[in-house]
Order: C-alpha cells, then sequence, then structure tokens
C-alpha cells in the first residue's frame, strides 16, 4: 500500500488516455500511487518508467514487482537519458506529480516542516548537493532575501533575510525549529491559518532542490518524446509551478508570429501541443480526505503530429 494518497489519482490517469500497448513515463514515482494506477491499465506490452530524485522513494519502488515496470533515481532533466538506457524513443504519455511528497513532510529528519523539528536539511535527494543549512551559512544577506522574495512571494524577505544573517552570527542555523522561530519573530502579520514560516521553507526548499530549473528544462524534454496523441499530463501546487506549466502549455500550442503577417489560417503553423480541456482542481471529497489537495492544478495537453521545434532551433520528427 501506498504510505500516502496521490493527488487528483483518478483525474491525471484519465488524462493519460492510456493505450494498453502504450510506453508511460510516471516522473514522480512518490509512493507509487499513480504508478500503480497507469499499470493496472496497461496490457502485457506496454511499458511505464519511474523516475524520482528521492533515494526513499526508489527503496519504495522495490515493492513493485512488475516486468513491466523500471524506475531511475534521476531528477526530472535526466528523462532524456533514462529513456535511451531502456531504448525507447516515444512516450504515449508522461504524468509530471510537481513539488514535495507527504512522506517527505513528515518526517522530521528531512527537514522540510516547520512544524517538526528537524535538521535544515530539505534535499529531496539528501546524497547530493548542499543542504538548506550549508546554503544558510555562507550566502549573503541580498542571496537570501531575493530567495525568499522570489521564490516564496514573501513581502516580508528583507527582515526575515537580516534576522538570518543577524542570528547566524551567534549560533549556526542548523535546525528547523530554530528557522521557524526566527521567522515567526520577523513576520508581525501573516494571512489567517497560515504559519509565519510557510513562504520561506516554500521558497528555501524550491531553491536549494532547483525545482522550478527542473520543470522549465523537462517539459520540453517530455513533449519532444511524446508520440503523436500522446499526453502530457501536469499536477503543479503553487503559482510559480502552475505559470511555468501554463505558459509552456500555451507557447508550444501557439506559435510566437507577428500579429500583422500576411498568413490565411491554412497556413499557419501546426502547434506542438494541444490544450485539452480546463486546468482541474480536486474535488471538495478529495480536499476534505487530503489536505494538500487543495492547492493542486491539472494541466492537459496532446501533442499533435507537428515536429518538434526546440528553443536552439533544432527539431524532432516523429
Amino acid at each position: 500500500m501506498s504510505e500516502h494518497s496521490a493527488v487528483l489519482l483518478s483525474e491525471a490517469v484519465e488524462a493519460l488516455a492510456i493505450r494498453s500497448d502504450g510506453n508511460y513515463l510516471d516522473a514522480t514515482f512518490g509512493r507509487g500511487g499513480h504508478s500503480r494506477a497507469i499499470l493496472a491499465q496497461l496490457g502485457p506490452k506496454g511499458r511505464l518508467i519511474a523516475l524520482d530524485r528521492d533515494p526513499e522513494a526508489v527503496e519504495a519502488a522495490a515493492s513493485i514487482s512488475d516486468p513491466r515496470f523500471s524506475i531511475a533515481h534521476v531528477p526530472f532533466s535526466r528523462l532524456d537519458e533514462v529513456m535511451r538506457t531502456h531504448s525507447l524513443e516515444l512516450l504515449d504519455g508522461a504524468l509530471f506529480d510537481l513539488g514535495v511528497s507527504s512522506p517527505q513532510i513528515d518526517k522530521a529528519e528531512r527537514g522540510f516542516s516547520f512544524r517538526r523539528d528537524g535538521p535544515l536539511d530539505m534535499r529531496m535527494d539528501p546524497t547530493r548537493g548542499e543542504s538548506a543549512a550549508q546554503w544558510l551559512a555562507t550566502a549573503s544577506e541580498s542571496d537570501i532575501r531575493e530567495v525568499i522574495r522570489d521564490y516564496g512571494e514573501e513581502r516580508f524577505a528583507k527582515q526575515i533575510a537580516a534576522a538570518i544573517v543577524a542570528a547566524r552570527a551567534a549560533e549556526p542555523l542548523g535546525r528547523t525549529r530554530q528557522l521557524a522561530q526566527l521567522v515567526g519573530e520577523a513576520v508581525r502579520t501573516r494571512e489567517a491559518g497560515q504559519d509565519p514560516a510557510t513562504r520561506t521553507f516554500q521558497a528555501l526548499r524550491i531553491f536549494i532542490n532547483r525545482e522550478l530549473e527542473e520543470v522549465s528544462l523537462s517539459l520540453p524534454l517530455a513533449a519532444a518524446r511524446l508520440a503523436p496523441g500522446g499526453r502530457l499530463a501536469v499536477i503543479s501546487f503553487h503559482s510559480l509551478e502552475d505559470r511555468i506549466v501554463k505558459r509552456f502549455i500555451r507557447g508550444a500550442g501557439a506559435p510566437d508570429l507577428p500579429r500583422d503577417l500576411p498568413l490565411r489560417a491554412s497556413e499557419l503553423p501546426q502547434p506542438l501541443l494541444r490544450p485539452v480541456g480546463r486546468a482541474i482542481k480536486a474535488s471538495t471529497t478529495e480536499v476534505r480526505a487530503n489536505a494538500r489537495a487543495r492547492s493542486a492544478t491539472l494541466r492537459i495537453a496532446e501533442r499533435t503530429d507537428a515536429p518538434w521545434r526546440s528553443t536552439t532551433g533544432a527539431t524532432w520528427q516523429n
């Protein structure tokens, strides 16, 4: 059994319009809720490749003993490498479930939660890179301010950054409770029902894990690998992620041409992606059962048969 509830489970799997013999990508295995639902609809010739940068998620995937399934311990941006390893050229569907997972938040030792005291880590892959504590120990006040402002959309970023720099001069900031208390003292007002540390913890997590960069890099990679008629489904949990997803689908679906260019409709370049329906939000029933679903947004797009044009001008012909 999964240790947590996969958000928008039925909606996301339905969005993929699964073919029994198709090739699919679950870019965020987590604890396997979406992967198991996809496998349940695949036939003997179908294949599912999952990715996850969290070694605990990869370990959890060992419980799936299915020759149609494989998992790789990599971030989104290495999906091309994984597909080459598995001799796959095209996908019939790709699902991205962005952001942090419930097991990561629930384990104090992972350092994601301001409600549980633990080491100030925040790395989705604790075997690689710099922890939040290590970065905060050496970053300049201006860099800390920019990260909290830009990734947390925090209006008190200046006060929080100054408080962090002053506090670390006295003792290292190594615990989540230290940081949460520090932010609470620097932020005097906050929206009702929201902890003062919410935006700062979100900002540091996004920055430490390069989350927005990973999304921006991986969406074109996944779209380029979709076969005609293949579906891209992306679940995001905050406005910064959703903005990237929305703009990507819109940009791939509508070629950027001068408004006064004298072209007939039949002469316009075929869009690379076609948006499917409107953004989907979790139902009231799901939100009651899983509060994390409250901010989830699912966007869906379908690949046309137009050749993929990368930002460098290269094309990918299906």
